[in-house]
């Protein structure tokens, strides 16, 4: 019986990649392309991006809500999983980013899928949720700045329906989060938003070390 998570080394990322799902050809060229910017890390992995598809793939997802965008590996991961009715929203406010990832949702096939809004995610939240939208989502993924997670956590949930599921990234903030010392604001928001999750009765919540920390929650 094992009682904590296996170190996984580069040489082991590579085997498990070797003997998952292969990586879709696309997806690849956006990683390698991506991977060339500074700002690279804001990229979700590999394997996030294979269990938010399955996720997808097994709770029948066909409404689904994407806050932060980046260059798109995480929408098409979501959108390619969607049955060929379904329907993503997207949320952005960079055209430089999302015109990348636009490139890939017409090459991936997944562009009439997505609709794409960009402008701050705040105002689409609002609006979907004034236009009698709140519970017709199934999927809902969390991904941008950090300092408004805890507003894009509750409106989220509004959107969902009983049973949907979120999944939140970078709730471990490549490990800031456990460190008293540091005080920045993003961290802060992150660690304020992992505890209310942890006590939140509204959610049934589970958090993986993937990646820099993925967080399930689960509507009740």
């Amino acid at each position: 019986m094992s009682f904590q998570h296996i170190e996984v080394t580069p040489p082991l990322l590579d085997y498990i990649r070797s003997v998952s799902a292969p990586e879709p050809e696309f997806l690849q060229r956006l990683r390698e392309e991506t991977a060339s910017d500074p700002l690279a890390r804001m990229q979700i992995t590999v394997e996030q991006g294979a269990l938010m598809g399955m996720l997808v793939r097994i709770s029948g997802a066909r409404r689904a809500l994407e806050i932060g965008v980046f260059t798109g590996y995480s929408s098409i991961s979501v959108a390619l999983a969607l049955p060929s009715d379904g329907s993503l929203i997207a949320c952005d406010v960079s055209e430089h980013w999302t015109s990348v990832a636009r490139r890939y949702w017409k090459e991936a096939g997944v562009e009439n899928k997505i609709t794409l809004h960009l402008r701050p995610a705040l105002e689409t939240l609002d609006e979907l949720i004034g236009k009698g939208q709140a519970g017709s989502f199934d999927f809902a993924f969390i991904d941008a700045d950090k300092v408004n997670y805890d507003h894009y956590y509750e409106r989220a949930l509004i959107l969902l329906r009983q049973g949907g599921l979120m999944a939140i990234d970078n709730v471990l903030w490549h490990g800031r989060v456990i460190d008293p010392s540091v005080q920045d604001e993003d961290t802060v928001a992150l660690r304020a938003l992992n505890a209310k999750l942890h006590n939140d009765p509204r959610v049934h919540v589970c958090m993986l070390p993937m990646g820099d920390g993925i967080t399930l929650a689960c509507k009740v």
